[in-house]
């Protein structure tokens, strides 16, 4: 079962890992941690619900239109609870992005319903593939692997997560949007007096880190076929210790330490069947592992905070 394994390992890490790049795209410009990035995660999954299942809209639509809401609902959240306390102390923006994730939780809890809502996923992503066409029939003669059973699903989250994490990397490292954003990572303010429109640029990290969300709230109804109000909690804080275990503040550190707790969680509990209850615990487990090693995370760097 080591492959079937290796695989749900591959795509619970790679979607912890796209929710924890907004994390750490936020942090790496306002030094602030957005609590409310996995309600943002919890939306994309309604949106795409309500596309598909109640207006019956082609599922290409549907998605693009959830990426959409998200990413609006993202940019309110920057422009209602974030951009008016700019120059307020840290706390203050803190306590704010704390109240923000409440009142979307609750928010949800009194629009959607709490009850869970199952999701019909199109056959196309989860049609069983041929393995004999993927693994040499050798290896399924001699019994080296055990019982795979492979879906489309579990190949393609983790591919085009890959694919949209270098596609924000060449954003970020390529284009003057994305030499805005470093500057202001290092310097707001004399980023500020060289003209840059440093409210347009942290709109667009919100932007992108809030697709990045809805995408994986996208894939993780997909994978895990229904949606409620509270779906965000737990991957939430989940792929914010993958940021931190990563380096909060870089990208690829994100997206790394993400694979590293998918594979954490899945491999712990396959060889451990046992522990399968204190699950959700390795994750805070690693966490208190790499601040007490490396609090600055995998490829962290040491920054002076501003004041």
């Amino acid at each position: 079962m080591f492959v079937q394994n290796f695989f749900n390992a591959l795509g619970l890490g790679a979607l912890y890992g796209l929710i924890a790049v907004g994390y750490t795209m936020v942090y790496g410009i306002l030094r602030l941690i957005n609590f409310a990035h996995g309600d943002i995660f919890m939306l994309g999954a309604y949106f795409v619900f309500f596309a598909t299942i109640q207006y019956k809209l082609p599922w290409a639509l549907g998605v693009a239109l959830a990426i959409g809401g998200a990413t609006l609902c993202g940019l309110l959240v920057d422009r209602i609870a974030y951009r008016p306390l700019r120059g307020a102390p840290r706390i203050s923006a803190l306590i704010s992005a704390i109240g923000v994730s409440f009142f979307l939780q609750n928010l949800g809890v009194v629009v959607f319903t709490g009850m869970p809502r199952a999701v019909i996923r199109p056959r196309e992503l989860t049609n069983p593939l041929p393995i004999k066409d993927i693994i040499p029939l050798e290896f399924l003669q001699a019994g080296r692997i055990g019982e795979v059973r492979l879906i489309p699903l579990a190949i393609w989250v983790p591919v085009v997560s890959f694919l949209l994490v270098a596609v924000l990397l060449w954003i970020v490292y390529k284009t003057k949007p994305g030499l805005a954003m470093r500057a202001i990572s290092r310097d707001i303010e004399t980023t500020r007096l060289m003209g840059v429109s440093v409210d347009r640029v942290i709109a667009l990290t919100f932007a992108l880190g809030s697709a990045l969300a809805a995408f994986a709230g996208i894939m993780w109804a997909l994978r895990y076929p229904r949606v409620e109000p509270f779906m965000g909690v737990i991957p939430g804080f989940k792929a914010f210790i993958a940021a931190v275990f990563g380096g909060i503040g870089s990208i690829p550190g994100a997206m790394i330490g993400g694979l590293i707790l998918g594979f954490v969680e899945i491999m712990s509990v396959a060889f451990f069947p046992h522990l399968s209850g204190y699950r959700d615990a390795f994750a805070f487990i690693l966490l208190i592992f790499i601040l007490l090693v490396k609090p600055t995370g995998l490829l962290g760097e040491r920054m002076e905070e501003k004041i």
